[in-house]
């Protein structure tokens, strides 16, 4: 299969778009620097807030900021952008009309693995920010599969925030356990058969297999796509 260069639109958050770096290079079936994938990586730290524009319906000063990153990417000959952040995908059709280089759709290619993987009709949990919880980006897409999207109640979803917020995004140490105790809520206490790890802030925290079986995480489902749609073989394929 002919490769093919990535483009990435980063900086929500810096930490994120490392971690989401890192792992194309580590998942990537390569023996020799020049089996890796051609990426070109914008790391845009000051986009607007995505959960501060979709809450206040300030769309456009996000999507305004954005159009230069879809040009500057389109102009640079890439075939697909991949946008580590689940709540940038609440703009997703206004920004894929502003190119005509594909955008991997995360959020789709996520419900995708997870109807996959659990089925019609499954209890879906979701760990996410205000700003991508409340889009309704993931309750529309489990519709379209006909799966229940479970949202955390308030006190929960409190608790993920600070810990994206005021740890992740501030680079201060999240304890495992302290993650892992609020995917087991949403597994037992609320019984969903599967939990999103829909926030790419999330998916820096590392948690252990027994925990991870239950849950897709968005951003290892994106690297997955963008390594297939660049002409290269994943490890894990």
């Amino acid at each position: 299969m002919e490769a093919k260069s990535l483009g990435v639109i980063g900086g929500m958050g810096p930490k994120a778009t490392s971690v989401f770096f890192d792992m194309i290079i580590e998942q990537t079936e390569a023996d020799k620097d020049q089996d890796h994938i051609d990426m070109v990586i914008l790391n845009h730290a000051t986009l607007p807030d995505r959960t501060g524009v979709i809450l206040g319906k300030n769309g456009e000063l996000f999507l305004k900021a954005v159009a230069k990153d879809l040009k500057l990417l389109e102009s640079s000959g890439v075939y697909n952008i991949a946008i580590p952040c689940n709540t940038s995908h609440y703009f997703y059709d206004d920004m894929q009309q502003m190119t005509s280089v594909n955008i991997i759709n995360m959020v789709d290619e996520t419900l995708k693995e997870i109807h996959n993987r659990f089925g019609e009709h499954c209890k879906v949990g979701i760990l996410a920010t205000n700003g991508t919880v409340s889009s309704g980006v993931y309750r529309q897409g489990c519709e379209q599969y006909n799966m229940q999207l479970h949202e955390p109640d308030a006190a929960v979803q409190e608790h993920v925030m600070d810990i994206i917020y005021n740890k992740v995004k501030r680079n201060l140490p999240v304890e495992p356990a302290e993650f892992e105790g609020i995917i087991n809520h949403l597994l037992i206490h609320d019984e969903c058969q599967c939990v999103i790890i829909a926030c790419t802030e999330l998916s820096c925290i590392p948690i252990q297999n027994e925990v991870a079986k239950n849950c897709v995480d968005a951003m290892s489902v994106l690297v997955q796509k963008s390594i297939e749609l660049s002409g290269k073989r994943s490890i894990s394929s």
